[in-house]
């Protein structure tokens, strides 16, 4: 395996983005439902991130805009937990809150930085590409002290996102290496890792302790390959042609560079 280029998902493979929407959410939780006491917080932070919706797929198809997924979710969130129903009027006051104390929380993962570093040090082009708008990643990367990583490929960049293979072969193509050459660091095992790998990159899938979204979550990322069991199993992704790592400290020797092996 030859790597001359990495690019990195953020959110929850460089930024915290797990932790930033669990303060918001407890947040959320204290004004806005308030008969849900505070120990069911991990469940109000699942159902977030897992998106049983599916409103941030649509977003990432170019279905629907950021805010108005946002607003379907917290309507969903609120009919889960048998809270008020969100109104267009309500909502206002609700994202203020929600979305205030999100980008009030943005911090780099702790191995975050040096990765980077690592990366440029062996020689390696080193981007980002991102299921979010490009704007919104600049800022959040520039609060969590990355922000000379360029965003490359954002979700207004072609106008839809990942699992698409053109977004991976776009954030190569702008990194000026070739994706056989390229690795795709990315938190989802499919929609990241695997559509990553499928694409014709090399496809790592960081399964960081305590962030998989929930039993089964990921799906398939699309038609070339079948997973041959449980989506978030690691050995189910390497047999599938995925690398697997727990830290962003294990890249160099995952990938081979720094080591004298690439």
């Amino acid at each position: 395996m030859t790597t001359d280029g990495i690019l990195f998902d953020v959110d929850d493979t460089l930024v915290d983005t797990k932790g930033a929407f669990a303060r918001a959410l407890e947040a959320v939780r204290a004004e806005h439902l308030p008969h849900v006491p505070a120990e069911r917080d991990p469940e109000i932070l699942s159902h977030w991130r897992t998106d049983p919706g599916g409103f941030y797929g649509r977003y990432t198809r170019g279905e629907m805009d950021h805010v108005t997924q946002r607003r379907h979710r917290a309507a969903l969130l609120h009919e889960t937990f048998g809270a008020a129903p969100v109104t267009e009027t309500s909502f206002e006051a609700w994202d203020a809150l929600f979305w205030g104390t999100f980008e009030r929380s943005w911090t780099a993962h702790d191995d975050a930085r040096a990765a980077v570093d690592a990366a440029l040090a062996a020689g390696l082009r080193v981007g980002v590409v991102t299921n979010a708008a490009t704007e919104l990643q600049e800022r959040k990367l520039k609060a969590a002290g990355l922000g000379d990583l360029p965003v490359l490929v954002g979700v207004d960049t072609l106008g839809f996102g990942k699992p698409d293979p053109r977004v991976f072969l776009e954030g190569a193509r702008k990194l000026g290496v070739e994706p056989s050459r390229t690795a795709y660091v990315g938190d989802e095992p499919a929609v990241d890792a695997l559509a990553a790998h499928e694409a014709g990159l090399t496809g790592v899938w960081l399964d960081r302790a305590g962030h998989r979204r929930g039993p089964g979550y990921g799906g398939h990322a699309g038609p070339r390959t079948v997973l041959q069991g449980d989506p978030q199993d690691p050995e189910v992704l390497r047999a599938a042609g995925v690398v697997v790592v727990e830290t962003l400290a294990e890249l160099p020797g995952a990938l081979g560079y720094g080591t004298g092996l690439g």
